[in-house]
């Protein structure tokens, strides 16, 4: 790995570029030193601290792990050098506003998949760089088309940074002897085909028809319309989801339902959806609620949940296909007529 570009020369060379460059870059490189520290806490394993212990819930109800609490802190702490306008959290219940000279604001989920901890699976962390706007009120009620840069960490076999600064994604893995990040990919893209689909397949009771017929179509493999048989994944991390789509294509459905809590989705718009949502974009696919962009959408709060779909831009394109033309969906469901019915030819 000596020799390959490093995060900070990276950073260095895009800090030239822009009137916000600066600060994103600074606190691009204030994160990526958090996260070698939280990998280095989760990669203790036998240590109290790290062991992945639920301590209550947080402010908007989710169950909440010593660990969360963790690297919600040393993010904080780390973030904490810099001019900041606005922070925000999942571990927080309102953002914390800072210097209001500032240019950026940030958003974090310092350690999403938690509960994957006790079954050594990857961990992660996302954040989403924004502008600072006159009002720090609606810091993070913007749309997430006004992202200035997005990335995510994942802590697994090895500790990787996917970063976007606007102009396509990069991906950057952990040289422990070195104590830096070193650029392993380049300018990444997602195919617009994919064999491999990611979905919670127990809650299909619960599923909209869309998503159902979405489903059916992948199962149907080359005797359905997709023309092409599919592999399924879940991991139950945002995180390793997305670091899968970007390395080998695939699509991830995390959709509304008929469960109590679940009509709007779960996962969080303003810091896990956004920035994910940016990162996919730039890579060549696409981020959808199912019948919106998901970076067309602005927050209402700063918890608000929203439906998921994302990846290879072929399979998001369908599955908004089957979410806007109910006729369609008729089509495909009705037991005599459907594709796979009892008159196909």
């Amino acid at each position: 790995m000596t020799g390959q570009l490093r995060l900070d020369d990276h950073l260095q060379r895009y800090s030239e570029t822009a009137p916000h460059a600066l600060a994103v870059a600074a606190a691009v490189d204030a994160i990526a030193a958090a996260a070698i520290e939280i990998a280095d806490l989760i990669a203790t394993g036998d240590s109290a601290d790290a062991s992945g212990l639920t301590t209550g819930r947080n402010s908007d109800g989710d169950l909440q792990r010593d660990l969360d609490l963790q690297a919600d802190a040393i993010l904080r702490r780390c973030l904490s050098r810099l001019p900041i306008a606005a922070l925000a959290s999942e571990e927080m219940r309102e953002p914390q506003i800072g210097d209001r000279e500032a240019k950026i604001c940030v958003a974090i989920d310092p350690l999403d998949g938690s509960s994957n901890i006790d079954i050594n699976m990857t961990v992660g962390t996302i954040f989403s760089i924004l502008p600072a706007p006159d009002d720090l009120a609606l810091a993070f009620h913007q749309r997430g088309s006004a992202q200035l840069a997005a990335g995510f960490v994942t802590y697994g076999p090895q500790t990787s940074l996917v970063l976007t600064l606007g102009d396509g994604v990069d991906i950057f893995t952990l040289d422990r002897r070195a104590g830096c990040f070193r650029l392993a990919r380049s300018a990444v893209q997602i195919s617009e085909t994919c064999e491999e689909f990611a979905i919670n397949a127990s809650n299909r009771r619960h599923w909209d028809t869309p998503v159902r017929a979405f489903v059916d179509e992948c199962l149907a493999g080359v005797e359905g319309p997709a023309n092409h048989n599919f592999n399924m994944r879940w991991i139950g991390s945002l995180v390793a989801e997305a670091y899968r789509i970007l390395t080998r294509g695939g699509v991830f459905l995390y959709p509304s339902d008929a469960r109590p809590g679940y009509g709007d989705g779960r996962l969080r718009l303003t810091y896990e959806a956004h920035p994910m949502a940016m990162i996919i974009e730039q890579a060549g696919g696409s981020a959808t609620t199912g019948r919106e962009r998901i970076l067309e959408l602005s927050a209402q709060s700063l918890h608000q949940r929203v439906p998921l779909i994302m990846g290879s831009s072929n399979e998001v394109q369908r599955v908004e296909e089957l979410h806007c033309d109910p006729l369609l969906v008729a089509s495909i469901s009705a037991p005599l007529f459907a594709r796979r019915g009892f008159f196909r030819l």
